[in-house]
């Protein structure tokens, strides 16, 4: 296997609004940080943008982890490949079938666009049955003139996609060889190869994501590679899924899928490493970015993945993925008056271009940025502005006017309301990862990052009573040092579909042991050294009846029936606090999880030792009035001392009102929290009064 990294080792997160980069040298202790403006029509220009912001020799760099919103914003836009689908003779529609749901629970009626249009979803003569055995075979002939129709309309990729291919993948494995022949390129995705899964919508939604930003992803990161190559670097570049693990940028566009959501993923990773070393396990991680706010649970140090996560409406992408929950709340979030007099905050953003008001690149509309600065919460000095920035008097204006105005209020009190709406937002997407999964958020710690994470945690706890705010070192570019410290990781899912009364045990552990020792395999492609290798093993369950699906962590791949029955009674208890005693159960899925552990990397070098000053006094850069929402009286002004956090001394201990400033964020402590500091540079706010 191939040398570890003894080199410098840089991560690199593309987010909606900035591009950070984090170089951590584990020889030397050196850290090097970069934040710079991204750049979304070519990400590529923004990842360079970052590396010569840094400061970084391409030529000395060992290894170069990357997280890339390509393919998420790809599907969110829309903005895809054409892309063509063969599917089963009758089952054309089953993409616009779908589920029998409206986008709006209690709407009349609602629409949506399949990811690919009727006229390019081609239907050919097969069919197995659920049990694998063939009924009609394949019509060869059919597919070949298929398969030529789509490209005659411009096709770029193409889904094969049989009924029951999960169970029995013959015909599709023969398909993709015919179309290899007459197809230009390597963008045929098999349905039952990405997910073996035997729900056709679910499958046939995946398999499309996957065909129509394969062609995408895999141009961008020819291109990245090759410009990071023509300056000088010879290494590995790795590429983080949406499950919390890495691939090779050489494979990585063969399951473009799983690269869906790998920003907010290698947040979560950095979030649990961080929270291991800690000492806080259990953790709720909360990041805030410029343009929405992104939420995860974390037990046991092990970050929740699903595969049953629903990007948008009618879009399930049925990979493993990190559980993160998004809501349109971030620092450049737009707040506005709507036409019922009504104040709203986001999902609209103002991106990097223009940027909030306070950003002086022309943005006028108000933000939740320019509502914190306005409160006194963020220093006009430290923004990622232009020269000569904007007056704290022309943000005001505008309060008054857009928003002050029609809601009767004042400049300050607007700028409150918008603060207060925000944290009700984003208290909102916590409970959905929390307290409406059967989690007590009094269990756990509120995990703050991001660029504006830190400013609305300690309200935030204070709401969900949550006892404590863990800070990590270096809040702003936690999703780029996730891209350094994730492991390697496969993911794998296979239909068993069994009453658990007539299940085989052997048969899942057969099961488990194909999916581990194909895990193990692509594990040991890499480039890369571990120091060892997890197996997380689980099933999906249902009482038979039922359409949703429970998972059940398992202990061990073989595991006895009874074991079974009482550990999914067990779960399903936890979940909803009902006992059904009397309905069979299902077991629908075996998951397994295998991870390549690498190399442990010292995170205290994230503050720099020499920089601490020897008291609080000296680590005291100024005081300013600072608005704070007072419980008594509503919210009120008060004189706040301002600390540097790279001066902050060891073993210090803050009692709020406070701001802890940074180059990445700024930390709200309010009146009557407690913060101190640990080894690794982390700050832990106890919260005054919580539960």
């Amino acid at each position: 296997m191939a040398k570890s990294p003894s080199g410098a080792v840089v991560g690199v997160d593309v987010g909606g609004t900035f591009t950070d980069l984090i170089e951590l040298d584990p020889g030397t202790g050196r850290v090097r940080l970069a934040k710079v403006a991204s750049t979304l029509d070519n990400q590529a220009h923004g990842v360079l943008t970052a590396l010569t912001e840094a400061g970084c020799d391409l030529a000395a760099l060992d290894l170069i982890v990357h997280g890339t919103t390509t393919t998420t914003n790809a599907v969110l836009e829309r903005k895809l490949s054409k892309t063509g689908l063969i599917t089963t003779a009758g089952f054309r529609d089953v993409l616009e079938l779908g589920r029998r749901t409206r986008p709006q629970a209690y709407g009349m009626k609602g629409d949506f666009t399949p990811l690919i249009p009727r006229n390019l979803r081609l239907e050919v003569a097969e069919r197995m049955d659920a049990a694998g055995t063939v009924l009609v075979p394949l019509d060869e002939a059919g597919l070949r003139a298929a398969g030529q129709a789509l490209l005659d309309q411009g096709c770029e990729a193409v889904v094969i996609h049989f009924l029951h291919a999960y169970a029995n993948p013959a015909h599709e494995l023969r398909a993709a060889e015919i179309l290899r022949d007459l197809w230009p390129n390597d963008h045929i995705t098999l349905g039952h190869a990405l997910l073996s899964e035997s729900r056709e919508f679910e499958r046939g939604v995946t398999a499309a994501v996957n065909a129509s930003v394969q062609p995408l992803l895999d141009r961008y990161i020819r291109r990245l590679t090759d410009h990071l190559a023509a300056g000088g670097y010879g290494g590995e570049v790795l590429v983080m899924n949406g499950n919390g693990g890495m691939v090779s940028a050489r494979r990585v566009a063969l399951e473009a899928a799983k690269t869906v959501m790998s920003g907010p993923a290698s947040g979560v990773m950095a979030a649990a490493y961080t929270g291991r070393r800690s000492g806080h396990e259990n953790l709720i991680t909360y990041d805030m970015g410029g343009t929405s706010t992104d939420v995860a649970l974390i037990r046991g140090a092990e970050p929740t993945v699903s595969n049953e996560i629903e990007i948008e409406y009618a879009m399930p992408i049925h990979v493993p993925m990190v559980d993160v929950r998004t809501v349109g709340a971030g620092g450049g979030s737009i707040a506005q008056v709507n036409p019922a007099g009504l104040l709203e905050v986001g999902p609209e953003s103002a991106g990097a271009r223009p940027g909030p008001i306070c950003y002086g690149r022309g943005g006028e509309r108000p933000t939740i940025s320019d509502a914190n600065l306005l409160l006194g919460r963020l220093d006009p000095a430290g923004l990622n502005a232009v020269e000569g920035g904007i007056s704290i008097d022309h943000v005001r204006d505008v309060f008054a006017r857009n928003l002050g105005a029609p809601l009767g209020l004042e400049a300050t009190e607007a700028a409150a309301a918008v603060i207060r709406m925000a944290n009700t937002k984003m208290a909102g997407a916590i409970r959905m990862v929390s307290v409406s999964l059967g989690a007590d958020p009094r269990d756990f710690a509120l995990f703050a990052f991001g660029g504006a994470g830190p400013l609305h945690a300690t309200a935030l706890a204070r709401e969900l009573s949550i006892p404590r705010v863990l800070v990590p070192a270096r809040p702003g570019i936690t999703n780029a040092l996730g891209c350094v410290v994730a492991d390697l990781r496969h993911d794998f899912v296979t239909t068993v579909n069994r009453p658990l009364d007539t299940l085989d045990p052997d048969h899942l552990a057969r099961v488990f042991a194909l999916q581990t020792a194909e895990g193990e395999a692509l594990i040991g492609k890499e480039n890369i050294e571990i120091r060892g290798i997890r197996r997380l093993y689980s099933v999906d369950m249902q009482f038979q009846g039922q359409t949703h699906l429970l998972r059940v962590p398992l202990d061990r791949p073989d595991v006895a029936v009874e074991t079974l029955q009482e550990l999914f009674e067990a779960a399903y208890y936890k979940r909803f606090r009902v006992a059904l005693d009397d309905i069979r159960a299902n077991v629908v899925n075996a998951n397994c999880s295998v991870i390549g552990a690498r190399a442990e990397l010292d995170l205290s070098s994230l503050i720099d030792p020499a920089e601490r000053k020897a008291t609080l006094a000296e680590a005291e850069k100024s005081r300013r009035p600072v608005w704070f929402a007072d419980s008594d009286a509503g919210g009120g002004w008060h004189d706040t001392p301002v600390y540097w956090r790279d001066y902050l001394p060891e073993g210090f201990e803050i009692t709020g009102p406070a701001i802890v400033q940074q180059m990445d964020t700024t930390l709200l402590i309010d009146p009557g929290d407690r913060a101190t500091g640990d080894a690794d540079g982390n700050i832990i706010v106890e919260i005054g009064g919580a539960a």
